[in-house]
């Protein structure tokens, strides 16, 4: 009997349509459905991915998506304070705003703010079962956005009897921390939904030297609301229908930056700002399989909106709203053993219908509906040989059409334990409504940013598949790189190139059934290619290497060590363009014990070493905190 659309084997046979929405493991080998559309197995996947599952984010105790992020190879964070603080992802060297992110099939994109990107530092993870990181141009899958690569994320569903858990934690710079979900289904009925509240409330993020002679330092603080919930019911042993729907409300009170007329700079201001966000997205989705299984398709219809309002006493208010509706549809289609074609057609509306900088109103009403096509053919010739092709056609009502493509082939090579693989592919960063409308810089001639990546690698086990090691090489050329011009209309242009090139490598290791050792070790180099300078916030090397000991039936001890080498950034107010950022290491720690079937006792230690780092420039990490709850699993 076919499962329901909430059931783990339908996850993958349904949210391959949803954009790669979860994974499973088949025998012994992994599962991932976002390189491809498809659930297919990673020894099939050329593309390079990560694969985070929700157990070990709770085994780790991470709390917010940049937690989880921040050890991912090939991936590079920046964030302005603790929790909450804006952060910024740098994927393979590319910009901010080329990662396209993606949780149960939504666009988190955000078309009201300057850049368009999602700011992932409101985002809890208590609900993610698993977060997929899809590196390489994929703009043949996934459209604009996917210059860098994709996150995609699945939250939790429900299967089986009713499941409630909850848990209390209380630690450093004023933290206490609540969850609590529930879980399960009811004959053709499934639920599940999460509520999740953080808050920190006293972070030192501004460096003392910043500040003018006796003026006081006033810590950070952060408060984050979230619920997420999603439904499915079995209309037939063929059709099902399904509901996901997630409200995040959060404010934050930071310290920004007043202007000295005086001596023109600016400094850390002496009173705080207030950041309140709202934001609420909703996906609906019918799916129906035909022909005995050979024809899976589903539409999907999705809404969603953000609010994000400032009171910032050095420079006026700012309020930003958006929203974004989009119609999807995806059909797999079992050609023959071995052959599946993936076709897919989008519909999409991106609009502002507010927007105030600095207390005066800049873009309102304005908006851009995309129109999209693509398929995709998934091969396996046998003898380990497969490949994934395929081509996209978006029509956009500002600058016209784009196609883009992408190739993707890999050879297991079963007597020896190596597999090879590679890919080529394009992709585009569409101009944000702001840059083509906004009264600031504004420019409607702008042209999407493109790019052109190819990646090739090798993977290899040794000592009976105990060890796995690899290494992947990759290229990248960005142009129409969208800048900002000369004073004093800081108009906005496309005259921006950049190169970027590295190695991503790793080695793994299950020591013992209930030990596995890993770490990854990136190299990035990123420049502008016309100033053949470094790219900003693009460190060369980091290094992450992690531990994950299940130590009794009861007991399981988790570290995380992570180096990230020295970067070029400018300082604080970018007064000084360019200066070269000390690379730094930090340590993680946790720990957790099941006193009984219901009650468990935790607790991490972050940063052990107390270092004392900025990223980015101007902006400190929290030091040294340690961190204890309880969780309760009925």
């Amino acid at each position: 009997m076919r499962k329901s659309f909430f059931t783990t084997t339908a996850l993958l046979a349904l949210c391959a349509p949803a954009f790669a929405q979860s994974a499973m493991q088949g025998g012994n080998e992994q599962i991932v459905v976002s390189a491809t559309r498809l659930p297919t197995p990673i020894s099939q996947v050329a593309s390079s991915i990560t694969v985070i599952t929700g157990e070990q984010i709770e085994a780790r105790q991470q709390r917010t998506l940049p937690d989880v992020l921040r050890a991912v190879p090939g991936l590079t964070l920046t964030q302005t304070g603790g929790a909450g603080g804006q952060t910024s992802i740098f994927m393979r060297g590319t910009n901010s705003n080329h990662t396209k992110l993606l949780i149960d099939g939504i666009d988190m994109a955000d078309p009201a703010t300057s850049s368009g990107a999602a700011d992932i530092s409101k985002l809890l993870s208590g609900d993610i079962t698993r977060v997929e990181v899809l590196r390489g141009p994929q703009g043949a899958l996934y459209g604009s956005d996917a210059i860098g690569g994709v996150i995609s994320i699945t939250t939790r569903g429900g299967e089986g009897p009713l499941s409630v858990r909850g848990s209390l934690e209380g630690g450093s710079f004023g933290t206490f921390n609540q969850s609590a979900s529930i879980s399960g289904s009811d004959g053709g009925f499934h639920y599940a939904g999460t509520v999740q509240h953080v808050l920190a409330s006293g972070t030192p993020v501004t460096p003392l030297n910043l500040l003018p002679p006796g003026q006081r330092r006033n810590d950070d603080s952060y408060d984050n609301l979230s619920a997420s919930t999603k439904l499915g019911y079995d209309l037939a042993e063929n059709f099902d229908i399904g509901l996901t729907a997630r409200y995040a409300g959060s404010l934050g009170k930071i310290t920004g930056d007043a202007f000295n007329f005086l001596t023109f700079s600016s400094f850390p201001s002496p009173t705080r700002t207030r950041i309140a966000t709202i934001s609420y997205q909703t996906r609906g989705v019918a799916h129906l399989v035909l022909w005995d299984g050979r024809f899976d398709q589903t539409l999907g219809l999705a809404y969603g909106s953000t609010i994000i309002a400032a009171q910032d006493p050095d420079n006026g208010d700012s309020r930003d709203i958006g929203d974004r509706v989009k119609l999807d549809w995806q059909g797999n289609l079992g050609l023959a053993e071995g052959q599946t074609l993936v076709l897919g057609a989008e519909h999409a509306r991106d609009a502002i219908h507010s927007n105030l900088q600095f207390g005066f109103p800049t873009v309102t009403g304005q908006g851009i509906t995309t129109h999209a096509g693509f398929a995709a053919i998934q091969s396996d010739f046998g003898n380990g040989l497969t490949n994934s092709a395929s081509i996209r056609y978006d029509d956009n009502s500002r600058f016209g059409d784009r196609v883009t493509w992408r190739i993707a082939p890999s050879w297991a090579i079963g007597d020896t334990g190596t597999r090879l693989k590679g890919s080529a592919g394009t992709g585009f960063k569409a101009p944000s409504l702001q840059q083509l409308y906004g009264t600031f810089g504004g420019n409607l001639a702008l042209k999407p940013e493109t790019s052109f990546g190819y990646d090739v690698g090798v993977e290899q086990d040794l000592l009976g598949g105990a060890v796995t090691a690899g290494a992947t090489w990759f290229h990248n050329n960005i142009r129409n790189l969208i800048v900002s011009g000369p004073a004093p209309t800081f108009q906005l242009a496309n005259i921006g190139r950049a190169r970027t090139q590295g190695v991503e490598s790793f080695i793994a290791w299950q020591a013992l059934e209930t030990l596995n050792l890993r770490a990854d070790w990136t190299y990035t180099d990123a420049i502008d290619a016309g100033t053949r300078l470094a790219l900003l916030r693009r460190p060369r090397h980091k290094l992450a290497a992690t531990a994950d000991w299940l130590a009794t039936d009861d007991l399981t001890l988790d570290a995380t060590l992570l180096y990230i080498g020295p970067q070029i950034d400018g300082n604080r107010d970018f007064s000084i363009p360019r200066l070269k950022q000390d690379g730094h290491v930090t340590m993680d720690l946790a720990a957790s014990y099941r006193l009984t079937e219901t009650f468990s006792l935790f607790g991490r230690v972050e940063n052990l070493f107390d270092t004392s780092y900025q990223s980015p420039e101007g902006f400190l990490r929290p030091g040294l905190g340690a961190y204890a709850g309880i969780k309760v699993n009925l």
